[in-house]
Protein backbone atom coordinates (compact mmCIF):
# COMPACT_ATOMS: atom_id res chain seq x y z
CA UNK A 1 0.00 0.00 0.00
CA UNK A 2 1.43 3.38 -1.04
CA UNK A 3 1.96 5.95 1.71
CA UNK A 4 1.12 9.65 1.28
CA UNK A 5 2.08 12.48 3.63
CA UNK A 6 -0.24 15.48 3.26
CA UNK A 7 0.19 18.83 5.01
CA UNK A 8 -2.79 21.04 5.76
CA UNK A 9 -5.21 18.11 5.96
CA UNK A 10 -7.83 19.53 8.32
CA UNK A 11 -9.54 22.07 6.05
CA UNK A 12 -10.52 22.90 2.50
CA UNK A 13 -8.56 21.28 -0.28
CA UNK A 14 -6.33 19.23 2.02
CA UNK A 15 -9.25 17.70 3.86
CA UNK A 16 -11.01 16.82 0.60
CA UNK A 17 -7.82 15.34 -0.86
CA UNK A 18 -7.41 13.23 2.28
CA UNK A 19 -10.92 11.85 1.83
CA UNK A 20 -10.25 11.01 -1.83
CA UNK A 21 -6.91 9.32 -1.17
CA UNK A 22 -8.39 7.29 1.70
CA UNK A 23 -11.24 6.15 -0.55
CA UNK A 24 -8.67 5.04 -3.12
CA UNK A 25 -6.88 2.92 -0.54
CA UNK A 26 -3.78 4.95 0.24
CA UNK A 27 -2.04 4.81 3.62
CA UNK A 28 -2.14 8.38 4.94
CA UNK A 29 -0.06 10.53 7.26
CA UNK A 30 -2.06 13.70 7.88
CA UNK A 31 -0.66 16.99 9.16
CA UNK A 32 -2.45 19.81 10.94
CA UNK A 33 -1.90 22.37 13.69
CA UNK A 34 -4.73 21.23 15.94
CA UNK A 35 -4.91 17.66 17.22
CA UNK A 36 -8.66 17.74 17.81
CA UNK A 37 -9.30 18.71 14.20
CA UNK A 38 -6.83 16.09 13.01
CA UNK A 39 -8.69 13.48 15.05
CA UNK A 40 -12.01 14.53 13.50
CA UNK A 41 -10.67 14.19 9.96
CA UNK A 42 -9.12 10.82 10.79
CA UNK A 43 -12.47 9.63 12.20
CA UNK A 44 -14.33 10.93 9.12
CA UNK A 45 -12.20 9.07 6.60
CA UNK A 46 -11.96 5.86 8.65
CA UNK A 47 -9.23 3.29 8.47
CA UNK A 48 -6.14 4.09 10.44
CA UNK A 49 -4.51 7.28 9.14
CA UNK A 50 -1.61 8.51 11.22
CA UNK A 51 -1.59 12.13 12.33
CA UNK A 52 1.28 14.53 12.97
CA UNK A 53 0.98 18.02 14.41
CA UNK A 54 3.13 21.11 13.84
CA UNK A 55 2.94 24.85 13.37
CA UNK A 56 4.61 25.45 10.01
CA UNK A 57 5.40 29.05 10.91
CA UNK A 58 8.15 27.73 13.22
CA UNK A 59 11.03 26.05 11.42
CA UNK A 60 12.02 24.11 14.53
CA UNK A 61 8.58 22.49 14.46
CA UNK A 62 8.96 21.82 10.72
CA UNK A 63 12.18 19.91 11.42
CA UNK A 64 10.46 17.97 14.16
CA UNK A 65 7.58 17.23 11.81
CA UNK A 66 9.94 15.72 9.25
CA UNK A 67 11.47 13.58 12.00
CA UNK A 68 8.01 12.47 13.16
CA UNK A 69 7.05 11.41 9.64
CA UNK A 70 10.30 9.52 9.20
CA UNK A 71 9.70 7.76 12.51
CA UNK A 72 6.11 6.91 11.60
CA UNK A 73 6.86 5.02 8.38
CA UNK A 74 9.61 3.09 6.67
CA UNK A 75 8.43 4.23 3.23
CA UNK A 76 6.98 7.41 1.73
CA UNK A 77 5.64 7.31 -1.80
CA UNK A 78 4.19 10.82 -2.04
CA UNK A 79 4.67 14.10 -0.18
CA UNK A 80 1.96 16.69 -0.94
CA UNK A 81 2.95 20.14 0.35
CA UNK A 82 -0.49 21.71 0.61
CA UNK A 83 -0.62 23.72 3.85
CA UNK A 84 -0.41 27.46 3.56
CA UNK A 85 -1.84 30.90 4.22
CA UNK A 86 -4.42 31.67 1.58
CA UNK A 87 -5.89 35.04 2.42
CA UNK A 88 -3.52 37.96 1.78
CA UNK A 89 -3.00 39.79 5.06
CA UNK A 90 -3.19 43.59 4.83
CA UNK A 91 -0.66 43.90 7.66
CA UNK A 92 2.86 42.54 7.39
CA UNK A 93 3.49 39.79 9.93
CA UNK A 94 6.58 37.74 10.66
CA UNK A 95 7.11 34.16 11.75
CA UNK A 96 8.71 33.02 14.98
CA UNK A 97 12.01 32.96 13.06
CA UNK A 98 11.60 36.54 11.85
CA UNK A 99 10.60 35.76 8.23
CA UNK A 100 7.67 37.34 6.41
CA UNK A 101 4.80 35.03 7.34
CA UNK A 102 3.55 34.01 3.88
CA UNK A 103 7.11 33.28 2.75
CA UNK A 104 7.69 31.23 5.90
CA UNK A 105 4.52 29.12 5.84
CA UNK A 106 3.74 28.83 2.13
CA UNK A 107 7.31 28.39 0.95
CA UNK A 108 10.07 27.78 3.52
CA UNK A 109 8.17 25.08 5.42
CA UNK A 110 7.62 23.01 2.29
CA UNK A 111 11.18 23.62 1.12
CA UNK A 112 12.57 22.31 4.41
CA UNK A 113 10.19 19.36 4.58
CA UNK A 114 11.08 18.28 1.05
CA UNK A 115 14.79 18.42 1.83
CA UNK A 116 14.41 16.56 5.12
CA UNK A 117 12.17 13.87 3.65
CA UNK A 118 14.15 13.36 0.45
CA UNK A 119 16.23 10.42 1.78
CA UNK A 120 13.05 8.57 2.79
CA UNK A 121 11.40 9.34 -0.55
CA UNK A 122 14.47 8.10 -2.42
CA UNK A 123 14.44 4.84 -0.48
CA UNK A 124 10.81 4.42 -1.55
CA UNK A 125 11.50 5.09 -5.24
CA UNK A 126 9.73 5.82 -7.46
CA UNK A 127 8.27 8.58 -5.29
CA UNK A 128 6.71 12.00 -5.86
CA UNK A 129 6.69 15.49 -4.39
CA UNK A 130 3.74 17.75 -5.20
CA UNK A 131 3.74 21.45 -4.33
CA UNK A 132 0.27 23.00 -4.22
CA UNK A 133 1.11 26.44 -5.58
CA UNK A 134 -0.92 29.01 -7.52
CA UNK A 135 -1.20 31.02 -10.70
CA UNK A 136 -0.92 34.05 -8.45
CA UNK A 137 2.60 35.38 -8.73
CA UNK A 138 4.75 38.30 -7.71
CA UNK A 139 8.32 38.59 -8.92
CA UNK A 140 10.99 37.84 -6.32
CA UNK A 141 13.02 40.88 -5.34
CA UNK A 142 16.16 39.44 -3.79
CA UNK A 143 16.93 42.78 -2.18
CA UNK A 144 13.63 42.67 -0.29
CA UNK A 145 12.49 39.03 -0.03
CA UNK A 146 10.91 39.69 3.35
CA UNK A 147 8.98 42.67 1.96
CA UNK A 148 10.18 45.09 4.58
CA UNK A 149 9.96 48.01 2.15
CA UNK A 150 7.28 47.01 -0.33
CA UNK A 151 4.71 44.94 1.55
CA UNK A 152 1.24 44.18 0.32
CA UNK A 153 -0.82 41.09 1.09
CA UNK A 154 -1.23 40.17 -2.57
CA UNK A 155 2.49 40.57 -3.20
CA UNK A 156 3.38 38.46 -0.16
CA UNK A 157 1.06 35.65 -1.24
CA UNK A 158 2.11 35.78 -4.89
CA UNK A 159 5.82 35.81 -4.07
CA UNK A 160 5.52 32.84 -1.72
CA UNK A 161 3.66 30.81 -4.34
CA UNK A 162 6.10 31.66 -7.13
CA UNK A 163 8.96 30.70 -4.80
CA UNK A 164 7.34 27.27 -4.45
CA UNK A 165 7.36 26.77 -8.21
CA UNK A 166 10.91 28.10 -8.69
CA UNK A 167 12.25 25.89 -5.91
CA UNK A 168 10.30 22.92 -7.23
CA UNK A 169 11.96 23.31 -10.63
CA UNK A 170 15.36 23.54 -8.96
CA UNK A 171 14.74 20.47 -6.80
CA UNK A 172 13.57 18.54 -9.87
CA UNK A 173 16.83 19.42 -11.59
CA UNK A 174 18.83 18.19 -8.61
CA UNK A 175 16.92 14.89 -8.24
CA UNK A 176 16.94 11.74 -10.37
CA UNK A 177 13.45 11.43 -11.83
CA UNK A 178 13.63 7.65 -11.57
CA UNK A 179 13.81 8.13 -7.80
CA UNK A 180 11.67 11.20 -7.04
CA UNK A 181 9.66 13.47 -9.32
CA UNK A 182 8.87 17.06 -8.31
CA UNK A 183 5.97 19.00 -9.79
CA UNK A 184 3.80 21.99 -8.83
CA UNK A 185 0.24 22.97 -9.65
CA UNK A 186 -2.45 25.58 -9.42
CA UNK A 187 -5.24 23.20 -8.31
CA UNK A 188 -8.21 25.48 -9.00
CA UNK A 189 -9.33 29.10 -8.79
CA UNK A 190 -11.26 30.38 -5.77
CA UNK A 191 -12.65 27.06 -4.56
CA UNK A 192 -15.44 27.10 -1.96
CA UNK A 193 -13.34 26.98 1.19
CA UNK A 194 -13.49 29.03 4.37
CA UNK A 195 -10.98 31.48 2.86
CA UNK A 196 -13.22 32.34 -0.12
CA UNK A 197 -16.56 34.18 0.23
CA UNK A 198 -19.43 32.16 -1.24
CA UNK A 199 -20.20 34.84 -3.85
CA UNK A 200 -16.62 34.83 -5.13
CA UNK A 201 -16.11 31.15 -5.92
CA UNK A 202 -15.19 30.11 -9.47
CA UNK A 203 -14.10 26.46 -9.45
CA UNK A 204 -15.52 23.56 -7.49
CA UNK A 205 -13.56 21.88 -4.73
CA UNK A 206 -13.71 18.71 -6.81
CA UNK A 207 -11.71 20.46 -9.55
CA UNK A 208 -8.86 21.06 -7.14
CA UNK A 209 -9.06 17.58 -5.63
CA UNK A 210 -8.96 15.89 -9.03
CA UNK A 211 -5.98 17.95 -10.19
CA UNK A 212 -3.98 17.38 -7.00
CA UNK A 213 -4.69 13.66 -6.73
CA UNK A 214 -3.84 13.17 -10.42
CA UNK A 215 -0.44 14.79 -9.99
CA UNK A 216 0.23 12.69 -6.90
CA UNK A 217 -0.94 9.30 -8.14
CA UNK A 218 -1.65 9.08 -11.87
CA UNK A 219 0.31 6.40 -13.70
CA UNK A 220 0.42 8.55 -16.83
CA UNK A 221 2.63 11.03 -14.95
CA UNK A 222 5.17 8.45 -13.79
CA UNK A 223 8.65 9.85 -14.38
CA UNK A 224 7.34 13.32 -15.31
CA UNK A 225 9.20 16.00 -13.35
CA UNK A 226 9.93 19.72 -13.25
CA UNK A 227 6.52 20.76 -14.56
CA UNK A 228 3.84 23.27 -13.57
CA UNK A 229 0.15 22.59 -14.09
CA UNK A 230 -2.94 24.76 -14.22
CA UNK A 231 -5.48 22.31 -12.86
CA UNK A 232 -4.76 19.28 -15.09
CA UNK A 233 -3.12 21.10 -17.99
CA UNK A 234 0.61 21.68 -18.16
CA UNK A 235 1.36 25.38 -18.49
CA UNK A 236 4.18 27.91 -18.23
CA UNK A 237 5.09 29.48 -14.91
CA UNK A 238 6.47 32.97 -14.49
CA UNK A 239 9.67 33.55 -16.53
CA UNK A 240 11.67 33.84 -13.29
CA UNK A 241 11.10 30.12 -12.77
CA UNK A 242 13.09 29.32 -15.91
CA UNK A 243 16.07 31.52 -15.03
CA UNK A 244 18.93 29.30 -13.85
CA UNK A 245 20.50 32.12 -11.83
CA UNK A 246 17.22 32.91 -10.06
CA UNK A 247 16.63 29.26 -9.20
CA UNK A 248 20.14 28.78 -7.86
CA UNK A 249 20.06 32.03 -5.90
CA UNK A 250 16.71 31.25 -4.26
CA UNK A 251 17.99 27.79 -3.34
CA UNK A 252 21.12 29.19 -1.68
CA UNK A 253 19.17 31.79 0.27
CA UNK A 254 16.56 29.26 1.33
CA UNK A 255 19.25 26.88 2.58
CA UNK A 256 20.71 29.69 4.65
CA UNK A 257 17.34 30.68 6.09
CA UNK A 258 16.45 27.16 7.23
CA UNK A 259 19.94 26.21 8.42
CA UNK A 260 19.87 28.58 11.40
CA UNK A 261 17.16 26.59 13.18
Amino acid sequence: MATVFLTGATDGLGRAVAHRLAAEGFDLILHGRDQARLDRVAAEIGGSPRTVRADLSQLSQVRRLAADVSAATDRLDVFISNAGLGSPDPERRVSADGHELHFAVNYLAGFLLARQLLPLLRRSAPARIVFVASLSRARLDFDDLMLERGYSGDRAYGQSKLAQVISGFELAGRTDATEVTVNSLHPATLMPTKMVPAHATIDTLETGVAATVRLATSRELAGVTGRFYDRQRETHADPQAYDDDVRARLWRISEELVSHV
